[in-house]
């Protein structure tokens, strides 16, 4: 990863903000709203039921796996709006990443049961599939062949955005989360030998989970060639519906038809016409340094030509 250490120091380069700076370079409204990532935790009741039912219930028909801060939570909820996709206890499982020291039967006990597909298939007529959003699958460097292991046929979908505004949003998505105390240029800065040293240690240690490689990789999450890459080694091409997250952004109703159809849910029973789709997870935050968003695209425009070339779309995202 090429540095950039001491590139925009100059009085002209700084960033004109819409916000005063803390102490830590953060905006204050921002740096003062830090917290620790909230949990959402399962009744005990109903954990003990969905860990009984395990054996009675199905494993996912796809996995929408990346990338992270790319409009994955709203096509989560839009897909669960539709009648056709039973619902998931909880929209990031986490499994394949870092959860995967627990159970196939703990993971089973996430997804609707045999019975709720009989009846949706056998009574209502109607398709009837389930899958989980876990955004960092894509990133994560076991999961490939974890996911390979256990659903060596599962759909995978991704939604790709452009990598520059990508990584910002992730930078603010980790200082709303607790995750970033650095101003971004500055975190950007320090990124290469820190992610290096610590995707060294995960590939070493397989239950070895780095809070600091997952949340803290800005621009190494938005090299997609290298990461799909190693999801189309271990599956065919025919497996993945590759999506541009502007295109979804300007036309969800579009993007979910192809969705569906890629899932084999005849057009009859798609339920989108009149849908309102309002984003979710959306963050507001000031406007990036035109000098450092000059300098990231010129960073990612060798990697996304390499993306390009690999599977043959042009996404535009060099300007």
């Amino acid at each position: 990863m090429k540095s950039f250490v001491n590139t925009t120091r100059s009085s002209d380069a700084n960033p004109s903000r819409d916000l005063a700076t803390s102490d830590y370079g953060l905006p204050t409204s921002v740096s003062s709203a830090m917290k620790v990532q909230e949990i959402c935790t399962t009744p005990l009741v109903e954990k003990l039921y969905r860990g009984v039912t395990s054996p009675l219930r199905l494993l996912p028909d796809f996995l929408i796996i990346g990338a992270q801060r790319s409009g994955t939570t709203s096509l989560y909820h839009y897909l669960q709006a539709q009648p056709c996709i039973g619902s998931v206890s909880t929209k990031e499982v986490h499994f394949f990443d870092r959860r995967f020291n627990k159970s196939l039967t703990w993971y089973r006990g996430h997804f609707p049961t045999r019975v709720e597909r009989y009846f949706a298939q056998h009574l209502s007529r109607q398709t009837f599939l389930t899958g989980e959003v876990t955004p960092c699958y894509l990133f994560y460097p076991h999961a490939p062949t974890r996911v390979a292991e256990v659903l060596p046929h599962v759909r995978l979908i991704v939604l790709l955005r452009n990598p520059v505004d990508r990584a910002y949003s992730q930078y603010y998505h980790a200082v709303d989360h607790g995750f970033a105390t650095l101003a971004f240029e500055e975190a950007i800065e320090r990124e290469e030998e820190r992610a290096a040293r610590e995707r060294e240690r995960i590939l070493k240690d397989e239950y070895y989970y780095s809070v600091e490689y997952m949340e803290r990789s800005y621009l190494t999450r938005g090299i997609y060639v290298d990461q799909l890459q190693a999801w189309m080694k271990l599956f065919p091409r025919e497996q993945f519906l590759i999506l541009k997250s502007e295109e979804f952004y300007a036309d969800p109703a579009t993007t979910l038809r192809r969705i569906l159809a890629f899932l084999n849910v005849p057009e009859a029973e798609c339920q989108l016409q009149g849908k309102e789709f309002k984003p979710f997870n959306n963050y507001t935050y000031t406007g990036m340094n035109p000098v450092l968003r000059k300098r990231l695209i010129a960073y990612f425009e060798p990697h996304n030509a390499h993306l390009y070339d690999y599977l043959g779309v042009n996404f535009d995202w060099d300007r």
